[in-house]
């Protein structure tokens, strides 16, 4: 049942001319009974679309969720059947019918859900049986919604393999090079020709170079994590100042904050250079726009709530967007620029962004990134108390 193909007709809502079949004592299968509200009143709480339905599609319960997608009042939704919500209502159906018969424990497919003046959302339907007979319940995770959780989990596991790498190369790198700079000095004081000294220094300077570098992809390691109080906007301000200070003209940088948002615990110095490193990519992206005068860089801070980030739910989230108009992310890095030694800039380092990533996820967030010409948009998240 999966790969199902977007229908051409328009995505209006169904009027729900069926009803299911009545019980034998006359009550309508679909009817809601008073405890299934206090029963089920904890699925609001979940950003998955949930709907439980009797053994013929007619609804019990939907969540909030389920609401919003629809654009529908539970009160409306109730007693309708479930399966005139999709493209596709024999999927669904057919479905009830295998839960009903105890065919399987959960049964999953792909299908379409109609919206009221929105088009058809792809979602994956998973259905299965409550512990009350003739109750199934049928969630509804919007496909995008899981490509974007796989791509955190992504995200997750390749800054951890990231870490154990740039630690245990980082440290492979240094003893060695500690070795090769002390044999040049050493050689440096038995020579007298001007012109094989420059020859030893140059080795010594690329011994340096390399030295600084591994300092750098050593540093968030190293550092201790001093946790107090955060204000994000005393954060953004900061780097605003920054950014100014070194792109004084061409350049504007737009406030867009949510003033209502509470301190939290964390590095403040940290959170600063994880912010810095992302602006100040942006800023060098836009050089052609401050040439032209027209580039912006908007901080934009909003509230997330019943964010599911990091493989864990958080009642609270800090979202702060770095939105750019510059030309967006090369299509040959964008799924790797949070790789260390990756970068989209001649004579970039790649690591401005690797170090900002570590930092934010020692405060149990993630960043990520959406880019398409004309608007990058990386996006900050941090559980809020």
């Amino acid at each position: 049942m999966t790969g199902l193909k977007k229908p051409n007709f328009p995505s209006l809502l169904p009027t729900f001319p069926r009803r299911a079949p009545a019980d034998p004592d006359g009550s309508a299968a679909g009817r809601k009974s008073p405890s299934v509200s206090s029963r089920f009143q904890s699925l609001d709480l979940l950003a998955t679309l949930v709907a439980v339905v009797d053994q013929h599609g007619g609804v019990l319960y939907a969540n909030a969720a389920l609401e919003d997608a629809l654009g529908m009042s539970r009160r409306s939704i109730t007693g309708a059947l479930l399966q005139d919500c999709f493209t596709e209502p024999p999927l669904l159906e057919n479905a009830l019918q295998g839960a009903s018969g105890n065919q399987f424990a959960a049964l999953r497919y792909d299908a379409w859900l109609k919206r009221l003046n929105h088009e058809a959302l792809p979602v994956h339907v998973v259905v299965a049986q409550t512990d009350n007979p003739g109750e199934v319940i049928v969630e509804l995770l919007p496909l995008e919604q899981q490509a974007r959780q796989e791509r955190e989990e992504r995200l997750i596991d390749q800054a951890q393999a990231n870490k154990e790498l740039i630690r245990n190369l980082a440290h492979e790198i240094k003893n060695p090079l500690g070795g090769i700079r002390g044999a040049a000095q050493l050689l440096q004081m038995e020579l007298e020709s001007r012109e094989l000294i420059e020859y030893t220094q140059v080795i010594i300077h690329e011994a340096d170079r390399l030295q600084s570098l591994v300092d750098r992809l050593l540093a968030p390691h190293r550092r201790p994590h001093v946790v107090g109080d955060v204000n994000i906007h005393e954060v953004c301000e900061r780097v605003r100042s920054l950014i100014l200070a070194e792109f004084p003209k061409g350049l504007k940088v737009v406030r867009d904050y949510d003033t209502s948002i509470p301190e939290f615990r964390g590095d403040r110095e940290q959170l600063i250079q994880a912010v810095l490193n992302i602006a100040h990519n942006a800023a060098q992206a836009l050089s052609e726009r401050i040439a032209a005068g027209d580039a912006r860089i908007v901080f934009r801070t909003r509230v997330g709530r019943q964010v599911t980030f990091g493989k864990q739910r958080y009642r609270l989230a800090l979202e702060l967007h770095v939105i750019d108009n510059g030309p967006g992310v090369p299509d040959s890095i964008k799924d790797r620029i949070f790789f260390p030694l990756v970068s989209g800039r001649d004579g970039g380092s790649g690591l401005g962004l690797t170090l900002a990533q570590t930092f934010v996820q020692q405060h149990h967030g993630l960043i990520e990134c959406e880019s398409v010409p004309n608007e990058t948009d990386f996006k900050i998240l941090i559980p809020l108390p």
